[in-house]
């Protein structure tokens, strides 16, 4: 089908947009995602150490701070132990009871505590000095500087995320053509769908071969009735004929008929269930032909590998006769017969089934001259159809004439052509086998059955239990 042929383009151009979007992620995969991750590994040791020298400046900073801060104490205290002499030498010098040792003393106390103030003053102002220049140097140089490398390490993170997004970018568009060339693939495998083509290959696949029933004749049953009182005239059809219209229809008939009312098409409700016949006379005319050219042209490919394969041991068994060394002719022979026996066998199943080919054809290309001579002649068509629309192919209809016939026993010959098959409703009686007739026989009596050579028939139980009923004189 057109469809599915469409199907398998689209799969096909969905093979090479996959292939496409492979490339973009092997691109992706080499050019963006390998490249980011070892580009945020190298950021990321670049941060840590911009942070580290941060680190480093503060605890300088705050070593500076400390420093100073001791030197500051230190003379502070320094400072009050100095008052403290001074103070104590004031009091001893202005005591007259003081000796002069005591004030000696403390005066050497207050030189010492003075110029331990002193120096420690010397100190706090070194200390201080330098730490100022250290705040000043870590606020305007030190700590700068390191934003200013982090700002600069983001930036070119920024930058490098840029190129990424380009490189994607850039690897989408370059697929971008052959996607386009995919996707135009895709609208013309769409185009090509032919809805038409395919019932056109459904039809072809499935048609029967049956030829279409022909019209119903009009039957007067008015002929067999008198005339009204004035008219006074009795109806001109001839005595044989009315006794032989009003003559009783056998059961057996009738139950045909019964039987043939029921026959539906099976493409309206199920298949029917019959067996599976060698020469596929189960199947209607066109799918039996078909299958049959299918068969004999397997057959004919066997046939000519086991021909091939006979050439072959025929020349390896020469080539073994003039050369015994190479091997034993006589170790061909068995496959040599087997393979002889093959080819018979083939040989007679294809000769089987090209007759039943060209009986095939043969029915078809009669059964069209006999369509085309009754509607030339307007002959009443040989094919009936029944109330429910059944196509039955009754051969006892197929010279009928306007004069009625004496009614015969019925003749419940299964059509193998014909449509089986009932409603959902109705559930067809199970077949239990089938027979061949291997002569032409007439029934003429009660009872018995009109079959032509290589007829087949189907047996149901239902047929079966007539049959019984028949020989034992209950019918």
């Amino acid at each position: 089908f057109t469809s599915c042929v469409s199907f398998y383009s689209i799969l096909g151009e969905l093979n090479d947009y996959a292939g496409q979007r492979e490339v973009v992620a092997e691109e992706m995969s080499h050019k963006v995602y390998h490249e980011l991750m070892r580009y945020s590994q190298e950021l990321k040791a670049e941060r840590k150490h911009h942070l580290q020298e941060g680190r480093k400046a503060q605890q300088c900073m705050e070593h500076c701070w400390k420093q100073m801060d001791n030197s500051k104490k230190k003379f502070e205290r320094e400072c009050r132990e100095a008052e403290k002499a001074q103070i104590t030498f004031d009091r001893l010098d202005n005591d007259i009871n003081a000796t002069k040792s005591e004030v000696e003393k403390a005066k050497a106390q207050l030189y010492m505590r003075t110029h331990m103030a002193d120096e420690s003053k010397n100190e706090y102002a070194a200390q201080l000095q330098n730490f100022n220049a250290e705040q000043w140097k870590h606020f305007n140089s030190a700590i700068p500087q390191i934003f200013k490398n982090l700002q600069d390490m983001d930036e070119r993170r920024t930058v490098k995320l840029g190129e990424t997004y380009r490189s994607f970018a850039e690897a989408e568009r370059r697929v971008i053509p052959i996607v386009s060339k995919c996707l135009d693939g895709m609208v013309s495998a769409a185009k090509a769908v032919d809805e038409r083509r395919d019932s056109a290959i459904v039809v072809e696949s499935f048609k029967s071969g049956f030829e279409p029933p022909g019209d119903y004749p009009f039957e007067d049953f008015s002929q067999n009735l008198s005339r009204t009182g004035s008219d006074g005239t009795i109806s001109n059809t001839p005595k044989g004929e009315r006794e032989r219209d009003l003559a009783p229809v056998p059961r057996s008939e009738a139950k045909q008929t019964i039987g043939r009312s029921k026959n539906k098409l099976w493409l309206f409700g199920k298949k029917p269930k019959v067996p599976s016949l060698e020469d596929f006379s189960h199947l209607p005319p066109e799918q039996r032909r078909k299958r049959l050219q299918q068969k004999i042209d397997e057959l004919n490919r066997e046939l000519q590998k086991e021909t091939d394969q006979r050439d072959a041991l025929n020349k390896m068994k020469d080539v073994y006769e003039k050369n015994p060394q190479m091997g034993d002719p006589n170790s061909l022979q068995p496959k040599l017969s087997e393979t002889n026996c093959n080819i018979q066998k083939l040989r007679s199943e294809i000769h089987k089934n090209e007759s039943w080919l060209s009986e095939v054809e043969g029915k078809q290309s009669s059964r069209g001259d006999r369509r085309h001579s009754a509607d030339n002649h307007h002959h009443t068509p040989h094919g009936r159809e029944s109330p429910e629309g059944s196509y039955t192919d009754d051969t006892s209809q197929e010279h009928h004439t306007p004069h009625r016939r004496p009614a015969q026993p019925a003749q419940p010959i299964h059509d193998p052509h014909e449509f089986d098959d009932e409603f959902d409703d109705d559930d067809p009686l199970p077949v239990v086998g089938h027979c061949k007739a291997l002569y032409s026989f007439d029934g003429q009596n009660e009872g018995t059955l009109s079959m032509a050579e290589d007829e087949v028939m189907f047996l149901s139980i239902s047929l079966l239990i007539v049959a019984m009923a028949l020989s034992c004189g209950l019918l």
